[in-house]
């Protein structure tokens, strides 16, 4: 069953409980966190303080996604902030066996993500050592951002090398996923998709109608 992952970048900050209370009404069981430092990215998001403040009071999985460099320098407070996942990005490590060796032995899952213009090749020969591959469907960095269809042969590459192989890796997309791609990228063989302002931000569905249409059109 295909699963969703909203984005928290898009939520509504001043509120983000009532936001967070509408996903566990939707029975969500994984919430993307964003994490931005201002250099491997332009931008800057959130960090351990409310990563631990959402953990108190929800049973999610939190989906966390590092767009920073060095990741590997700060796995141990993400794990204490209540982070279960952890994707690093290809580009953002030194040494990625090293990181992901660190992540693993944190006792938490590990994820793999590349920017649009990176080689699929080059990660391929990772997919056997990682719970989750995350396809950047927009450039990272940005909410908001169209989907980039050249994405498509990409998620089914990657589908395709996990299945011939038997590997139990994740296929999570993640930028510019709309109610009207939703089916492309699931048919894609997409396991895990995120999205943001598509569902905190729609004007003509609240964020549990909105899930609800995301859910129809998987179970299509």
């Amino acid at each position: 069953m295909v699963e969703i992952s909203p984005s928290l970048l898009s939520a509504n900050f001043a509120n983000l409980q009532k936001d967070l209370d509408e996903l566990k009404k939707s029975k969500i069981k994984y919430i993307h966190l964003d994490i931005m430092d201002g250099k491997f990215v332009p931008n800057i998001s959130f960090g351990f303080p409310i990563i631990k403040n959402i953990r108190k009071d929800n049973d999610f999985i939190f989906d966390t996604h590092l767009m920073i460099d060095e990741p590997i320098r700060y796995i141990d407070e993400f794990k204490k902030s209540g982070s279960d996942i952890i994707t690093v990005h290809y580009e953002a490590c030194k040494d990625i066996d090293e990181t992901i060796k660190k992540i693993k032995e944190s006792g938490l899952k590990v994820g793999l993500s590349f920017k649009p213009k990176t080689d699929i090749n080059k990660i391929i020969p990772y997919l056997e050592k990682i719970d989750l591959c995350l396809v950047m469907s927009v450039e990272p960095g940005f909410g908001g951002q169209s989907f980039m269809e050249d994405s498509l042969e990409k998620i089914k590459t990657i589908r395709k090398y996990i299945d011939e192989n038997n590997l139990s890796c994740l296929v999570e997309v993640d930028g510019g996923i709309k109610d009207y791609n939703l089916k492309k990228v699931i048919d894609a063989g997409a396991d895990l998709v995120v999205s943001g302002s598509d569902i905190f931000s729609n004007k003509e569905n609240s964020i549990c109608g909105q899930i609800e249409k995301y859910k129809k059109i998987i179970n299509e």
